[in-house]
């Protein structure tokens, strides 16, 4: 009977050892990635085993399922507004915002029992982690990743709505972005972390990363960044085992000419992120490498990232609070910026040899990397980058309520917001779109506009009761301004949100328009002049009729003010508004 009883507990804990092991580690050859339905029910079943974790279910996503968020919490506490009170960081980990580099998934996964198993957890640093992102595309399993060695079967990088997720986070066309935003608002982290696979060039680096760019990152928290936690993320990498690089981007064809700093402008999470005052990364395990050492890389890189944010969480803290500070009280903004090409740094890095040899597809030339040649040489750091835009921010902007999704994605960032008490003319700067741009081909499901030139007038403009007054002294700031301010590379203006008022509603009749026109140019002598100048100076106009018929149309009263006119106002002097 004792015998019996010994066996069945035996079997007891090696199942139940069995149980708390993630479907990466049970696979024999350590080749697959959990599935959705696997990641979700082992997170429950683990949730039920440990009192320092707890799950959350945010939105729903475009598939209809909700966003899973794993919150873990050394003192049990779950309150995102006690968690603040209590003066702690909040580290957030996002997975699986492309399902076919799925490193970060699995990593997880494995992290997060290990910290409850153990006892590990940080004290002051609560850890959330979104299980997958994007979850529509983990659903499509298959294997649509060619460059990539391994897992075995991933899912794919488009959403439901076949959209790139990770160029979501400003037009937030997809409901996962939707239920992001909440995430990131309601726990308001200091430290952001998104997991991604590389592509690119063939190197000896398992890891490689990306940082929020040091020139378009808040200065202070630059200063503490470049300075302090990115060295020591490569030290401590190095030592586990995992040596990494910045991100290959090359220069020209291969990393030996030179590799170029990512610049992660506000469509992508860690641009989005910055936005919010955040200190922000992207893992990109090396694509080529086998899945278990990607894995397992990602694993120390977390690991390592919360280490050092229990070590500084005083610190962090600290920047971060100043940045929003100086945010706040800061007057001009970058709106757009470019590679910097004649500074540089040089880095050691270890690479492969590349070379050239016939194609057996074309027979023409083509590139390969020689792994029987390794080397380490010092090659050129190209990260340094100068804003090509700049805008002076206003005293505030005051929107139309008619524009429902600036409103609704301004109050789901938390964006502090008034309203109209009643019928109210004001006197402000409103933007005339002079020029612009347009993508051919659409990106995104959007096609992009850029290259924006604006007119700005000093005008008196009719805004209702209702209408948003958005005063430009938050934390926000930044991403109120690369929003509102139409020229910006990544503003709601490009990515179409205003796209009605590039249309001309009202026309006239030539032979109508014909006797009114005269009688305005008899009536207006300035008019009159404005004309003949213009004639002049164009002889396309002094040719054509039609031309000369509408230059006096679009000068008279009769002509649309609101045409090509952005319908977000401009208010740049103090004014004495009645709000709500």
């Amino acid at each position: 009977m004792k015998r019996c009883l010994l066996a069945l507990l035996i079997c007891f804990v090696f199942f139940q050892a069995k149980a708390q092991l993630t479907p990466f580690e049970l696979s024999k050859d350590k080749n697959y990635t959990a599935t959705y339905p696997e990641i979700i029910s082992w997170y429950q079943k683990l949730g039920k085993q440990y009192g320092q974790v707890k799950i959350f279910n945010y939105g729903i996503t475009d598939i209809g399922k909700p966003l899973t968020l794993i919150v873990l919490s050394k003192d049990k506490v779950f309150d995102p507004a006690l968690i603040k009170k209590q003066n702690k960081r909040v580290l957030l980990i996002n997975n699986g915002i492309h399902p076919g580099e799925p490193e970060g998934i699995d990593a997880s996964m494995m992290l997060v029992r290990d910290l409850l198993k153990k006892n590990k957890l940080p004290k002051n640093v609560v850890l959330c982690f979104i299980a997958v992102y994007n979850i529509d595309g983990c659903l499509n399993r298959g294997v649509s990743r060619i460059n990539q060695n391994g897992p075995r079967a991933y899912g794919f990088r488009g959403n439901y709505k076949n959209l790139d997720l990770n160029r979501d986070f400003i037009k937030a066309d997809s409901k996962n972005a939707l239920a992001f935003m909440q995430i990131l608002n309601t726990w308001q982290p200091e430290v952001f972390l998104d997991n991604h696979t590389s592509d690119g060039a063939d190197y000896q680096y398992v890891m490689t990363l990306i940082e929020t760019q040091k020139d378009k990152q808040n200065p202070i928290l630059a200063e503490y960044t470049s300075k302090t936690l990115s060295p020591e993320l490569y030290k401590r990498m190095a030592k586990s085992g995992y040596e990494m690089t910045p991100y290959v981007e090359e220069k020209n064809a291969t990393p030996d000419s030179g590799i170029v700093s990512f610049l992660e402008t506000p469509r992508f999470a860690t641009g989005y992120t910055a936005q919010h005052n955040i200190i922000s990364y992207i893992t990109e395990a090396h694509m080529l490498k086998p899945f278990d050492k990607r894995v397992y890389a990602t694993y120390d890189f977390m690991q390592n990232l919360i280490d050092v944010c229990q070590r500084d969480e005083k610190l962090i803290g600290e920047v971060k609070s100043k940045a929003d500070v100086q945010v706040k009280n800061q007057n001009t903004f970058a709106l757009n910026w470019e590679l910097d090409e004649g500074k540089y740094d040089t880095i050691t890095f270890k690479g492969y040899t590349a070379a050239y040899k016939p194609s057996e597809v074309s027979g023409l030339s083509r590139l390969y990397y020689d792994r029987s040649k390794p080397y380490t040489k010092t090659i050129k750091y190209f990260d340094n980058y100068k804003a090509t835009i700049t805008a002076d921010k206003p005293m505030a902007y005051v929107i139309p309520q008619a524009w429902q999704k600036v409103i609704a994605l301004f109050q789901l960032n938390k964006v502090v917001m008034h309203q109209l008490a009643h019928d109210t003319t004001l006197e402000l700067q409103m933007y005339y779109i002079g020029d612009y741009k347009t993508a051919t081909r659409p990106y995104g499901g959007h096609y992009l506009h850029s290259n924006t030139k604006l007119n700005p007038i000093e005008m008196k403009v009719k805004f209702y009761a209702g209408d948003y007054v958005v005063y430009t002294n938050q934390a926000l700031n930044r991403y109120i301004v690369e929003t509102l301010e139409p020229q910006g590379v990544d503003s709601f203006f490009a990515w179409n949100f205003f796209d009605s008022v590039l249309g001309q509603k009202e026309y006239f009749s030539a032979y109508v328009f014909e006797d009114a026109a005269a009688e305005l140019l008899k009536k207006d002598p300035d008019l009159r002049k404005k004309l003949d100048d213009e004639k002049a100076k164009n002889p396309q106009l002094a040719s054509s009729a039609a031309a000369q018929l509408n230059f006096v149309y679009r000068n008279s009263p009769y002509f649309e003010k609101t045409y090509l006119r952005y319908p977000v106002g401009r208010l740049l002097t103090q004014t004495k508004l009645d709000l709500k």
